[in-house]
């Protein structure tokens, strides 16, 4: 009996297989485009269905669709709000183009206003009237409208190598990490490999007048790598830059540091395209299904569906946001935005999850990196006054003790809502990952390789980039160094390097010792420690570099005369305090011995016009800088800060004086201040300032201690100095200098049918300098002061600014394969001085989203 039950059954499943298959060879491919029948717009998201099923599609932004029809099935509908539906007969088992013109049926859209018109334009259409409603009615829709607000936030940022195929998991590199690979998350048909995760619950507060936020976190926790290799604090502000908090009703959303004009911003209608697609009767009140898409696919700009409220507040009950492939975006293969809103007792909307999530990657079917952020919020209290005391202080503030550390069962306890089954290995995974030996030497290696540091436990050797390089006065120099770690000691740190130049035969070295008054590392933020040091090396006057090595190889290859050089010798003592709002200070004094180098000459006039030659400049200095930094983020790096750069201006102030004490042959103060922002300018890119200026207060000031402003004799583009100007070209006593570069990012070539493809930006560069010296400084009226160096043709090489202004500006074309950028640039005054160029073409690595 069973035997037979089993042949029948087999029976009956091959024949179900057979039908099966005969079905799929008869299923009908049907696609085509859809347009409106009079203007020939196409039209996205029209709904394409199997009448009598739930088979159906929808096409896409530029009005495409495909379908797949079954064997037995000849018919197929399309319908779109707005406009009259069609049927058409189809031809069974034949693939086939089917181009559909819709007619507009006004009467459709009178539930939601007046009738509307076929050719897509702003004017009397239905849905850009129902997005001017929503922008209208925006203030009242956001949290700001209330007088209190508090809630519970909790967040997560998770982050996955996606898109690993089973080769690539079975290479034989991945041998020890297997136990990474045994719950890999496929549901999208993407196996992804979880290896980050960062939880924050807070409670926050928000006070209308005067508006204040502050947000205090009750708990937190994250995935942590070796400090030796990583910067954890660092890497976590990195991946919050990435994954920001969603506002939609701000008028623009950051995405992956760039900011993308939002579909209800008060420009929207300007630069998207509005479809009413649905009206929602099935709950109160009714909705409104709103699609949109942006009118330039390449734009920073999303694309997507609204739901809005019919009860009068036309406030925001869902949104789904993306982006369109051709996006000029780097790296980025996908992009979901889900924004999800509830009613609250006061009859408004307040948010009660959201979520982010991107997927990037150096090509569409490469290995690349998925990261998600959701943020749940809840318990809500509208309307409860609270305390001058709430609000003071900075805005996110700690509000447990760090040392203790909750287990996974009050984590569990503490979620709003449950981690992911990808994510719930994710903390035992990375500290299993530190225990093996083959991880810890590849990220050894990854260090020595983007740091230039090699670390051997007390000591790191490095950085590498110096350890060869060239230059005019020491011809073939030869550098090795190192420092130690917290390994060796919490509070003390030395570091040291050893350099000889093959051609001026002379030996240069640098010795520091440092104690950490807060016993951490002295190179992770706050800073807080004492420092003395003593250096001799060369150094090029006026060359002012930022996260770079001066020594660095490829700062060798320089234009033009590249041979004004000095010899310094300098003890210096320092104390160093930052605070956790970022407003820091620095102490220092120093005593300098310098001796010229190259061509230049340390000479003065004397009776008879006879000149004096000295040798040796002795100065000591004392000096102050403060520098605050709101809300600053960087990433800690081996030797610089990596700044993450956001919307938040930087302020330094410097003062420095010279004293006659230790040898020091000179009085004066020095006072110099900066000021540096990003202003976000919406489609129209971002721009960063400078502002800066200095005054020196003295007399008989020799110029190696006045300004020499900072110059750029190398072939890269350099963004704080004068990439025209060449090294102790300008000297001054007082100065002001604005620097601008503005990055239009693609606004104009995503116009240029044969450019947009390409994703190139264009960027924008103003750079002025206004100074001058005063009399009782200037080498040409007073003799006791060293002259200005003059070449070997006895042509000065130095000069004061006049009452024209230094100027340069540039062009550039910026995201050259993705990480060049390439700027023209052009000396507009001061065109007289020898060896000077007008024209220059400088070139920029910069990797950016």
């Amino acid at each position: 009996m069973l035997r037979s039950i089993q042949k029948n059954g087999a029976f009956i499943l091959g024949i179900l297989l057979l039908i099966s298959r005969i079905a799929s060879a008869q299923t009908t491919i049907v696609k085509g485009v859809i347009t409106d029948a009079k203007t020939g717009e196409t039209l996205p998201f029209v709904s394409v269905v199997v009448p009598g099923t739930t088979i159906g599609t929808s096409s896409d932004t530029d009005g495409q669709y495909s379908l797949s029809v079954p064997a037995d099935k000849n018919r197929i509908k399309f319908s779109y709000v707005g406009y009259l539906s069609q049927e058409k007969t189809i031809t069974v088992g034949q693939t086939q183009v089917i181009n559909i013109k819709l007619a507009v049926d006004a009467t459709l859209l009178k539930e939601v206003t007046v009738k509307g018109k076929s050719h897509y334009r702003n004017r009397d259409n239905p849905a850009v009237q129902l997005i001017r409603q929503v922008i209208d009615h925006k203030e009242q829709n956001q949290m700001g409208s209330n007088a209190y607000v508090e809630y519970q936030q909790y967040e997560k940022i998770s982050l996955a190598l996606s898109n690993l195929s089973d080769r690539f998991k079975n290479r034989r590199i991945f041998r020890n990490y297997q136990f990474l690979f045994t719950d890999p998350d496929s549901t999208d048909g993407k196996n992804r490999l979880p290896a980050y995760l960062e939880e924050k619950l807070s409670q926050v507060y928000y006070r209308k007048s005067p508006e204040a936020r502050k947000q205090q976190v009750k708990a937190q926790r994250r995935a942590e790598f070796d400090p030796r290799f990583v910067d954890n604090k660092g890497l976590s502000k990195y991946f919050n830059r990435l994954y920001e908090n969603i506002n939609i009703y701000d008028n623009n959303i950051s995405i992956a540091t760039n900011q993308l004009l939002s579909p209800i911003a008060n420009s929207a209608p300007t630069f998207y395209k509005f479809f009413i697609r649905d009206t929602v009767k099935t709950q109160q009140p009714w909705l409104i299904e709103l699609g949109f898409v942006p009118r330039n696919k390449t734009d920073l700009l999303f694309e997507g569906q609204l739901f809005v409220t019919l009860d009068g507040n036309y406030a925001v009950q869902n949104a789904y946001l993306t982006v369109n492939k051709d996006i000029n975006l780097n790296y980025l293969q996908d992009l979901e935005a889900r924004l999800e809103f509830e009613k609250s007792s006061n009859g408004r909307y307040h948010p009660s999850q959201t979520s982010l999530a991107m997927e990037f990657s150096l090509g569409p079917n490469t290995p690349g990196v998925f990261g998600q952020r959701v943020v749940h919020f809840s318990d809500y209290q509208i309307d409860q006054t609270r305390p001058d005391s709430v609000y003071i202080g900075p805005l996110e503030e700690v509000a447990f003790n760090p040392a203790e550390k909750p287990n996974e069962t009050v984590w569990n306890n503490l979620r709003p809502i449950p981690l992911e089954k990808s994510e719930t290995r994710i903390y035992h995974n990375v500290d299993t990952l530190q225990t093996i030996p083959s991880f810890r030497r590849t990220m050894s290696y990854a260090t020595l390789l983007i740091a230039g540091y090699k670390n051997t436990g007390p000591f790191e050797i490095g950085p590498v980039n110096a350890f060869y390089s060239f230059n005019p006065v020491e011809g073939f120099r030869l550098r090795f160094g190192g420092r130690t770690t917290p390994s060796l000691s919490k509070r003390l740190y030395g570091e040291t390097y050893a350099a000889y130049g093959f051609k001026d035969q002379k030996w240069k070295y640098f010795l520091s010792g440092t104690y950490s008054i807060n016993n951490q590392s002295v190179y992770a933020f706050p800073l807080h420690f004492v420092r003395a040091s003593f250096q001799r090396d060369t150094k090029i006057p006026g060359q002012d570099l930022q996260f770079v090595q001066e020594d660095n190889f490829l700062l060798s290859f320089k234009r033009g005369e590249n041979n004004r050089w000095l010899y310094n010798d300098v003890y210096r003592l320092e104390y160093i305090k930052e605070f956790e709002n970022h407003f820091s200070y620095k102490v220092g004094f120093s005593q300098l011995t310098q001796r010229p180098a190259g061509i230049l000459e340390y000479t003065k006039s004397v009776p008879e016009g006879h000149l004096n030659t000295s040798e040796v400049l002795h100065n000591s200095e004392a000096s102050l800088e403060l520098r605050y930094a709101p809300n600053e983020q960087f990433y800690q790096g081996k030797v610089y800060r990596t700044p993450i750069v956001n919307k938040y201006p930087i302020f330094t102030l410097r003062y420095s004086t010279g004293l006659k004490l230790l040898g020091g042959d000179y009085q004066y103060h020095n006072l110099a201040a900066n000021v540096e922002k990003r202003f976000y300018l919406s489609q129209f890119g971002y721009m960063d300032a400078t502002a800066e200026g200095g005054y020196i207060l003295g007399r008989n000031i020799p110029f190696p201690l006045l300004t020499i402003h900072r110059a750029n004799q190398t072939y890269a583009y350099q963004l704080n100095s004068y990439n025209l100007m060449n090294f102790l070209e300008f000297v001054s006593d007082h100065y002001a200098s604005v620097n601008v570069q503005y990055y239009l990012n693609g606004f104009l070539f995503n116009k240029l049918p044969l450019l947009k493809h390409l994703k190139l930006r264009e960027v924008v560069s103003f750079k002025a300098l206004a100074g001058g010296l005063r009399a009782e400084n200037d080498p040409a009226k007073v003799a006791d002061v060293y002259r200005f160096p003059v070449d070997e043709q006895g042509r000065s090489i130095s000069y004061t600014l006049g009452k024209e202004p230094y100027i340069e500006g540039s062009v550039g074309i910026a995201n050259i394969f993705k990480l060049l950028r390439v700027d023209l640039v052009k000396r507009f005054t001061y065109l007289n001085h020898p060896g000077v160029s007008e024209w220059g073409i400088r070139a920029r690595f910069k990797f950016d989203f």
